[in-house]
């Protein structure tokens, strides 16, 4: 089991700047990818980024390229951020932490997501 727990989510006005928290914990040996998602209402989870925890190759959205960045701390590779600039209001969402794991399929755990709000 993995427990992820994200922080950092608030409100802010459009074109500011948040960074988004995610720590890892547990069986954390399956991993071989952290990846943020994030979903409003109604709508499906929208996948923003994820980046490989061995190497730091990272993918994004392109909604969010130029944007956002997602990086691991340096000396806690379980520990990823995501650090979101000049957001706009249509990045309103919760965001989700999870796991990809190094067995396509396996290690599949999200935590329990932080809101982030940015109005207009």
């Amino acid at each position: 089991q993995v427990q992820l727990v994200e922080s950092g989510g608030g409100s802010v006005q459009a074109g500011g700047s948040l960074r988004l928290s995610c720590v890892a914990s547990g069986s954390t040996g399956c991993i071989h990818d952290m990846r943020w998602f994030r979903q409003v209402p109604g709508k499906q989870r929208e996948f923003i980024a994820n980046i490989e925890a061995s190497g730091g190759l990272t993918n994004y959205a392109d909604s969010v390229k130029g944007r956002f960045i997602i990086s691991q701390d340096d000396n806690a590779k379980n520990t990823v951020y995501l650090q979101m600039n000049n957001l706009k209001p249509e990045d309103t969402a919760m965001y989700y932490c999870k796991t990809g794991g190094v067995v396509p399929g396996a290690c599949n755990y999200w935590g329990q997501g932080t809101q982030v709000t940015v109005s207009s």
